[in-house]
Formats: C-alpha cells, structure tokens, sequence
C-alpha cells in the first residue's frame, strides 16, 4: 500500500515522507500503516530502498494563527479544498538496507532516495524476508545504525522492531531476541536515571 512521498532528507539515511492525503488518493493510508517501527520500503529504478518509521510531525499552518476565520470548514471544502490540503503529517523515515532483486543488504545504500519517491507499507512476509539471511537465520545488521541515527527514539524504536521480529522467531533466535529486549530495558532504566 503507498503511504506518502519523500519530500526531503536530513541525511543520507534520514528521510522525511509527507502521507498522503485525500486529494492525491482515493483511500488515503490510515494512522496504523505509518506508526512508530513500521517498515516502509521505497521502490528506485534497480533496487528498493527499506526503512523504518521512526518519528512523525504534524503539519498545521493554521496553529498560532490568530486572525479572524472568514469560512467555517464545511464552506472551506467546497470553496477552497487546497487550504485543507495543507494540514498533514510527515514521518521520518530511517534507512536500513536494501533489496536487489530477491536478496536483502541490511547496509547503508550508496543510492540516493529522489524528492517525490513513493514509500509503501511493507507486509509482514516482506518484513521477514528482510530481515532472514541465506542461510535462514535471523538479522539485524542495521542495529547500530538505529542507535546512532534514531536518537532519542533509538531504544524505543529497537524495542518496537524486536516485538515485530518475535511473531516469526523461535528456539535460539527467540532467545537471542529476549536477550537482546532485556538488556535495551535495562538501558532504558539507567538512561532515565537520574542520580
């Protein structure tokens, strides 16, 4: 499913998607297809570029606006849609890797992601396969990554993608995995400690 378009990076791994609204489609995403650790892949013209939602920010021009308001909203819609097109979220999207052709590259891609690139909503089989290598163990090559770009959000953010990464992990990753959400748990506690 597409869910926004890139509008800007702040970074060669930072990228930021404005989410579609009603006037460019039909069926505009809902709040659930761009939440926090959603994986979102960003089709280019020889791979797919994968990434993470990571932050969001809304869009409201009319915030700190004390003018007096000339239409209510409903008058608004008809008279002027593009003024309400101009409320709207924007996420920040987190690279990860990419796809060539059916293999996964959990690295940073030399490629550029271009203004106006569609993101979609990755499935969870897509999620899965990204994250499987060769040989069909699990991976998260990018882990450092996140806790060097994701800041404030990188605990969280990790913490997020392991609960996703559990629904098709057992034995020895499941228990890698639990090792790994205890240990970010303990950061997280002396992260806020104040002492």
């Amino acid at each position: 499913m597409k869910i926004a378009r890139i509008v800007r990076s702040n970074s060669h791994v930072d990228y930021v998607g404005r989410i579609l609204d009603r006037l460019e489609v039909a069926d505009p995403p809902a709040p659930s297809d761009y939440g926090f650790a959603q994986f979102v892949r960003i089709p280019t013209d020889d791979s797919e570029i994968v990434g993470v939602v990571y932050d969001s920010l809304l869009i409201n021009p009319r915030y700190g606006d004390y003018g007096p308001r000339l239409s209510p909203r409903a008058e608004l819609e008809i008279l002027s849609p593009d003024y309400l097109d101009e409320l709207g979220v924007l996420i920040g999207i987190l690279v990860l890797g990419w796809w060539a052709g059916s293999e996964a590259h959990q690295a940073i891609p030399q490629r550029v992601i271009p203004v106006a690139a569609e993101v979609y909503r990755m499935t969870a089989d897509e999620v899965r396969r990204f994250h499987l290598g060769r040989d069909g163990r699990l991976r998260l090559h990018y882990f450092a990554q996140i806790m060097t770009h994701a800041r404030e959000m990188a605990i969280p953010l990790i913490s997020a993608i392991i609960e996703q990464l559990e629904s098709f992990s057992s034995g020895e990753e499941a228990r890698r995995l639990c090792v790994l959400k205890k240990t970010l748990a303990w950061q997280r506690v002396f992260q806020n400690a104040r002492f």
